[in-house]
């Protein structure tokens, strides 16, 4: 196990879903819409800064029918939902098998959960990859409990989505790890009295945890 642990008397872990567990591809949604005939998809969204638009539909205030129709604005021509969300979802990959290994030595050890800023389409479509995959939302069973921003109207970096899965739980800020993709996750993390890790792009997070 990582000296991490060891020395930072870390009792709970709080894992990001994209990019951490679940690889993923963000340019293959930029072109997937490219496709659709969005000229400028960067600008209206990106891993780092997004539109309003993805805000609202992350945090669950308005609906995929919504979210649709609203991105139809920017396309050339009538584009069925199904096309949509298959472009949305384009990024969305696989989940490993060594990661479910990990997570299930770790749970052994201290309780784990999950944090991810998603939407109504994409845990649709993961949770798909999962059954699969495994044979089941494979989070039921692995997670003491998982939390989706569009679930629970918040999300990273804002201090009270951490704060929210802080209280809920009843886990001190400084025996619990936070691991993320997006380094502004992580400073916000770090913000609420966490201990974060910032995985990069060239790291899994097998590795950064040695087991």
């Amino acid at each position: 196990m990582n000296t991490f642990f060891m020395q930072k008397n870390i009792k709970n872990i709080i894992f990001d879903l994209g990019g951490v567990l679940l690889n993923i591809n963000y340019l293959l949604t930029e072109q997937a819409f490219l496709e659709l005939g969005i000229k400028d998809f960067r600008l209206v969204y990106s891993k780092a800064k997004q539109s309003s638009l993805f805000d609202q539909f992350e945090t669950g205030k308005i609906s995929a029918h919504l979210f649709r129709n609203e991105l139809r604005k920017y396309l050339p021509k009538e584009i069925s939902d199904k096309e949509i969300d298959t472009a949305w979802n384009a990024m969305l990959l696989d989940f490993p098998l060594e990661r479910v290994k990990l997570l299930r030595q770790l749970k052994n050890k201290y309780r784990i959960f999950l944090l991810s800023n998603t939407n109504e389409i994409h845990v649709n479509a993961f949770e798909q990859i999962f059954i699969r995959s495994f044979g089941s939302n494979i989070f039921e069973h692995i997670f003491e409990k998982h939390y989706y921003s569009n679930i629970i109207g918040l999300r990273k970096p804002n201090a009270d989505c951490f704060e929210y899965v802080l209280q809920q739980n009843q886990l001190n800020p400084i025996e619990t790890l936070f691991i993320d993709d997006s380094e502004q996750h992580v400073a916000g993390a770090i913000q609420c009295g966490l201990k974060a890790i910032h995985l990069k792009e060239n790291e899994t997070v097998n590795e950064i945890l040695k087991i």
